[in-house]
């Protein structure tokens, strides 16, 4: 319960969320803690910092990587869409911003031309309430054979967890908008065995780790993977947890501190209009709520009776 009030103790962002995924609150209650999140925070901070112009800016940036990044952080903090503030600051981008020459000078919601870039700008088109059909059609038509996605496609027909982890995170959020069909769909979970069959972070050849940093802890990820991020799209998307996680799952176990929590290991925030609030090597309560809502997610839905339909 310490590690559970710290995070209620918290970023509005954070501790509705713990409210909703690790404590037995009632929904009004969950509602309030919501509503603070335009109004308090980090969700304010963000809301604050646009443009007139509808993106966001740093001088050492293209506008739109602190626009695009900035808003994933925005979703991610569950903001309700239908706040007038947050419907505004979405209103204002679609009428304002442009990507750059070289991808067309479309609209934001209209994607640009790299899969990793366009699963992140789906998500956000879908969560904001302007899911763009012909951008997840898109993506579902750059799937590789082996089931993901790759920005170096067609030089390289091998998937990238990477890219493949955004373009999920879109179709999921697309289809939760009402924008489901049978070929998005299959898609995603084509998407999900590319993942499931390399256990979240295996050479599938060789069973080695893939990569050192698939195992390191991030947030906010930017367009990086690690096992943490994969695992909670898996909660979200309601997949009933097979022993192809278990590894995963029991990694992320482990990183948990003596104190309950668990520390930021990355923070690729370079690219964000403003300080993240968290430190590398520090206790992270994004991190934290995540580790907690996966491990809850995987000890409750692993036991249920498998489906007999």
């Amino acid at each position: 319960m310490d590690t559970i009030n710290w995070l209620l103790d918290s970023d509005p962002a954070i501790s509705w969320q713990a409210m909703r995924d690790l404590t037995d609150a009632s929904p009004a209650a969950i509602a309030a803690e919501r509503a603070r999140v335009p109004r308090e925070g980090i969700g304010v901070e963000i809301l604050t910092r646009q443009g007139s112009d509808g993106s966001w800016h740093r001088a050492d940036a293209p506008a739109w990587l602190p626009t695009l990044y900035t808003l994933l952080l925005l979703r991610a903090t569950g903001v309700d869409c239908a706040e007038p503030a947050v419907e505004s600051v979405v209103a204002r981008l679609e009428k304002g911003f442009r990507w750059d020459e070289e991808f067309g000078e479309k609209p934001f919601f209209e994607g640009e031309v790299e899969p990793c870039i366009n699963g992140g700008t789906l998500a956000l088109g879908a969560y904001f309430g302007r899911p763009t059909e012909s951008l997840a059609l898109r993506l579902v038509g750059e799937q590789l054979d082996d089931g993901g996605w790759n920005c170096e496609a067609p030089k390289s027909a091998r998937s990238s967890f990477h890219t493949t982890i955004c373009v999920l995170e879109g179709l999921l959020e697309y289809e939760r908008a009402g924008g489901s069909a049978p070929e998005i769909a299959a898609a995603r979970r084509r998407g999900e065995e590319y993942l499931l069959e390399r256990g979240l972070f295996r050479r599938r050849s060789t069973g080695e780790v893939a990569t050192p940093a698939f195992l390191e802890l991030a947030f906010p990820p930017r367009y990086h993977y690690d096992v943490l991020r994969a695992l909670d799209y898996f909660r979200n998307a309601g997949v009933r947890p097979d022993a192809r996680i278990g590894d995963a799952v029991h990694l992320v176990e482990s990183k948990r501190q003596a104190d309950g929590r668990w520390l930021l290991d990355r923070a690729y925030d370079e690219a964000l209009a403003f300080p993240f609030g968290e430190s590398v090597g520090e206790p992270s309560r994004w991190n934290t709520l995540r580790a907690l809502r996966v491990l809850r997610w995987y000890e409750r839905r692993r036991l249920e009776p498998a489906s007999t339909s």
